[in-house]
């Protein structure tokens, strides 16, 4: 009686062997349907090549530009010259866009519908793509065009389309744009900031020159032109007055001890000291005049409070008209600055061969996939049981 390993060996064996002979089957059986299994690949073959060379052609012309560089605004620039960048540190902010990459800013630039319909109407792209608006033209050119910004700062643009001329023309076309609508652009928001200074610098004079009335008012009422020089010069008038009484009562005084009443020297006496009693009392305690320096010791207080007020609002408006006029320098030189310039790094050129149908690919993959298809087809039909 037959062990397991005895009958396990033949019945390997046996596998193996009708797998061979089926692989061997499969090849005997498409040598015996030879020309049934060419026909359709070569007729595979000829419809592709005829189905290739029908397609358009289409050639891709590239133009390469390096990012531009955002100028220094003028007044950072200044104030780092001055020492005084950290005040002015928020001004950054007038011509950054805060982006990590600014190849990402032009990118969407030449995106912009701005772009792509002034491309639109130098080439009269919507005769060229048979189409009748402006949407049909976008979707067609848009199609037709890759642009991308790599890590070397350089922007690549690509532009599809089936004269080899016009694609090299519509890449050098985007690029010529794109200088045209950033100088505009730079033009317009320094042009913003400037003429923003310029009113606000208006308006500021006028309020300076307001300010300035107004502390000329101030003196001319009150009386005092340098507040601390003019106080101590009253102080010391009055001491001197005070002193000059008591000296000449000391005189009248001794008069009185030998002569009249009648004498004209005391009657002199009494009369000069009535005055300087007069002058004190003036200084001390009367009503100043307006435009008259001297002002009385008890109106003092009131008057510097009043002019020192005055003085601080023109000091406020003239600091203030400072910092204006140095900011509406920096627009106009801003201004007058060119926008950051377009460099070329490779020109689109009129490409010397189609990137597209691929012709090759195309009659050799309808080829092999119609072989594939015909083997398959004769194999299943012989195996299949009559």
């Amino acid at each position: 009686m037959p062990t397991d390993q005895q009958i396990e060996g033949p019945r390997n064996g046996s596998m193996l062997s009708s797998d061979e002979i089926s692989f061997g089957s499969m090849l005997t059986t498409l040598r015996r349907e030879k020309k049934s299994f060419l026909l359709p690949p070569f007729c595979a073959a000829l419809a592709a090549a005829a189905t290739a060379f029908l397609i358009p052609p289409q050639y891709t012309a590239e133009a390469v530009i390096l990012t531009p560089q955002q100028a220094q605004p003028s007044l950072s620039a200044m104030a780092q010259l001055s020492g005084g960048g950290a005040g002015l540190a928020g001004l950054s902010l007038l011509s950054g866009f805060g982006l990590r990459n600014p190849s990402d800013l032009y990118v969407g630039i030449l995106q912009s519908r701005t772009i792509i319909d002034a491309v639109i109407v130098r080439f009269n792209l919507k005769a060229v793509y048979n189409v009748e608006g402006f949407y049909g033209a976008r979707k067609r050119l848009v199609r037709n065009t890759s642009i991308k910004a790599g890590k070397d700062t350089l922007i690549h643009i690509e532009v599809s389309d089936r004269d080899a001329r016009r694609a090299a023309d519509l890449a050098n076309a985007y690029v010529s744009e794109l200088a045209s609508q950033n100088s505009t652009v730079a033009l317009t928001e320094a042009s913003q900031r400037r003429l923003f200074f310029e009113q606000q610098l208006v308006k500021e004079k006028d309020l300076l020159a307001k300010a300035e009335v107004d502390l000329r008012d101030t003196q001319r009422v009150t009386g005092l032109v340098v507040p601390t020089g003019q106080a101590e010069a009253m102080m010391r008038s009055i001491s001197q007055l005070h002193a000059e009484i008591l000296s000449r009562q000391a005189q009248l005084a001794g008069l009185k001890t030998y002569v009249a009443d009648e004498n004209p020297r005391l009657q002199r006496l009494t009369r000069e000291i009535g005055a300087l009693q007069s002058e004190l009392a003036t200084l001390e305690n009367g009503a100043h005049v307006a435009g008259k320096p001297e002002v009385p010791v008890g109106e003092l207080p009131q008057a510097g409070l009043e002019y020192i007020r005055r003085l601080r609002e023109v000091k406020y408006h003239e600091s203030l008209f400072e910092g204006l006029s140095k900011q509406y320098e920096a627009a106009r030189l801003d201004e007058a600055k060119a926008a950051p310039l377009i460099q070329v790094i490779d020109r689109a050129v009129t490409p010397e061969k189609k990137s597209w149908p691929p012709r090759a690919l195309i009659v050799a993959g309808s080829t092999l996939l119609a072989a594939i298809a015909t083997a398959v087809w004769i194999i299943a039909k012989e195996e299949t049981p009559a």
